[in-house]
């Protein structure tokens, strides 16, 4: 298989622009084939097939009416590299290639329907392809993100039992000096130009596999993903997710969180290790017959993010609100992003100040989301909605949520508790299966008829669902409960904050106070550091109530993030408490 094509970056997107001229005029003709098949399963109390396959069910479709010529060859799959690289695939392109990925798995690598694979890919096309593949194989996928360490690839290896292994040449030697210890694992399949001793290769395997390959007719309640939580508390835990949990949510809840149709092309920056990735270049899209758009992005740099975004069509962004806090740095005076009409944010909340930075730089609104590995999608703002900055809007089809407290009790608006999912009498479709051979954790989600998020909020009279923190991250000072979030954004409004931190500090007098990590914008010299500090305390009290305002600050070049763009809070609190 030819990975890289030469590219046309002015062809291509000349043609995308034509695509996009064609389907605004034809739009009454996209994205009802899918929703169509299904209508009746959308309607009253939720009725769900006993069979379905995304691949089948969705990916072949989408395959089937190109061929109908009801759907131009706008591509499926658009990668680049950033190098000159680019593959551009329509759905029949990718039906063909994963069917032969399909025959690899099934043959060469020996697995069957049931077994797992752990892949750890960058974000190259082959990632997409061994997805799909496994889709139609019914093999389990493990999505495990490129910057795992000898140690981490052994523990999920071990723990999940994946009898075999996808990955590329750089990662190929710590998987060697760990395989050893692996008593599950078979096979390991590299993608790389070269061979590599004790590894099939998968470049040469795909040259010369059939692409004839049967489909397996999976229930909706097949295990296909499980993904390892981040590990923000605790060690990671093993998500399972089945075909309808992930692939026929947004069948069943037509664009419950994503506003596109065929004519956009989206593109989510999401590492292929988590599930943002999933949901936002895989399922939600390709159940709307829009384009996916993947940049390899070796390194996420405003520069690359703001060149791709103004020499390619690309109409609807997707990334961590540390993406965006980076581009609201930038001087984007020199770009013009001539068909970005929708910026959509997740992982945590996203500070209101960079979301109003962004629209005075821009003039778009960035719509905010929340999700967990566990539920997909739990709250959105929607296009169409009022926005209120610091919300993350409202609750995701089928979802319920309600703000609890410890018995479970529903509270009223405005109270802060605990973000809930009601999940009785009737689990709702997106819920994770359970944590594979760990009854007991699975068993401590529930509180009473509620799946407990571990996150504190407080819903308004409206709906909106507002933040607080982790449960954990709560900050109980003399008697006041702090959340983190706010005091954050409050520091984010000085222009020498570039980024912040608010954690619980010891303190002998109050049990525990507000510290401050901040890291301070580029442009900012530090001259007097206790000066600084009391700017800045002075500033947070007047921007939010006084009692909450850091009596501690440290001042760092960077904080601790998950490989997600997620603030390890409890690194720098456990760092405080002086616990290992």
């Amino acid at each position: 298989m030819k990975t890289l094509l030469k590219s046309q970056i002015l062809r291509s997107f000349w043609i995308l622009r034509l695509h996009h001229r064609w389907f605004h005029r034809h739009n009454r003709l996209l994205g009802s084939p899918i929703f169509a098949q299904y209508e009746a399963q959308s309607q009253g109390e939720q009725q769900l097939p006993e069979y379905f396959n995304f691949a089948s069910d969705v990916l072949d479709k989408w395959s089937q009416i190109e061929k109908d010529g009801k759907r131009p060859s706008n591509p499926a799959l658009w990668w680049i590299n950033g190098r000159g690289g680019e593959v551009r695939w329509s759905f029949e392109e990718l039906g063909f290639l994963s069917r032969k990925v399909a025959n690899i798995l099934s043959n060469q690598c020996g697995l069957c329907r049931g077994d797992r694979v752990l892949v750890i890919l960058p974000r190259i096309p082959e990632w997409w392809l061994v997805t799909v593949a496994c889709i139609r194989t019914g093999i389990v996928l493990i999505p495990g993100t490129s910057q795992l360490t000898a140690k981490d690839i052994q523990y999920r290896l071990q723990a999940s039992k994946a009898k075999c292994i996808v990955t590329t040449d750089a990662l190929a030697p710590a998987v060697d000096s760990i395989a050893g210890s692996c008593d599950f694992l078979q096979t390991k399949l590299v993608v790389s130009e070269g061979k590599r001793g004790g590894w099939l290769n998968f470049n040469e395997l795909c040259k010369e596999a059939p692409d004839s390959h049967a489909c397996v007719r999976t229930k909706i309640h097949d295990p296909m993903v499980i993904y390892f939580t981040s590990g923000t508390t605790g060690a990671p835990k093993m998500a399972e997710h089945s075909q309808g949990s992930l692939g026929f949510r947004p069948i069943a809840n037509k664009r419950y969180w994503l506003e596109l149709t065929p004519a956009d092309i989206m593109w989510s920056t999401a590492d292929t290790g988590w599930v943002v990735a999933s949901l936002g270049s895989v399922f939600e899209p390709w159940v709307l017959g829009t384009c996916v758009f993947i940049h390899s992005l070796h390194q996420i740099e405003s520069t690359i993010i703001l060149n791709t975004l103004s020499r390619f069509p690309i109409t609807a962004m997707m990334g961590a609100p540390t993406l965006f806090r980076m581009l609201a740095q930038s001087d984007l005076t020199s770009y013009k992003f001539m068909s970005l009409q929708y910026c959509l944010s997740g992982g945590e909340p996203l500070n209101p100040e960079v979301m109003e930075q962004w629209k005075n730089m821009t003039g778009l609104h960035i719509f905010d989301l929340y999700g967990q590995t566990e539920t997909g999608m739990i709250c959105a703002v929607k296009k169409g909605m009022k926005i209120k900055p610091g919300s993350m809007g409202k609750a995701c089809a089928p979802y319920q949520i309600e703000i609890i407290d410890e018995e479970a009790n529903v509270l009223p608006p405005g109270k802060e508790g605990e973000i809930g999912i009601r999940v009785k009498p009737q689990r709702p479709l997106g819920f994770f299966s359970h944590y594979v051979d760990n009854p007991e954790k699975t068993a401590a989600t529930e509180r009473g008829d509620f799946y407990v998020t571990g996150d504190r909020g407080m819903m308004d009279k409206d709906g909106y669902v507002w933040f607080i923190g982790r449960a954990d991250d709560i900050i109980n000072s003399a008697g006041y409960r702090i959340g983190p979030f706010e005091i954050e954004s409050a520091l984010l409004e000085h222009p020498a904050v570039a980024e912040a931190a608010a954690v619980s500090s010891p303190d002998p007098l109050r049990g525990e106070v507000v510290k401050a990590f901040v890291v301070l914008s580029a442009a900012y010299t530090l001259r007097d550091k206790a000066k600084l500090t009391l700017q800045l305390q002075e500033h947070v009290k007047k921007v939010t109530a006084p009692y909450k305002y850091p009596r501690k600050m440290e001042f760092v070049q960077e904080l601790p993030k998950t490989i997600t763009g997620k603030i390890r809070r409890n690194e720098l609190r456990n760092k405080e408490w002086g616990r290992v």
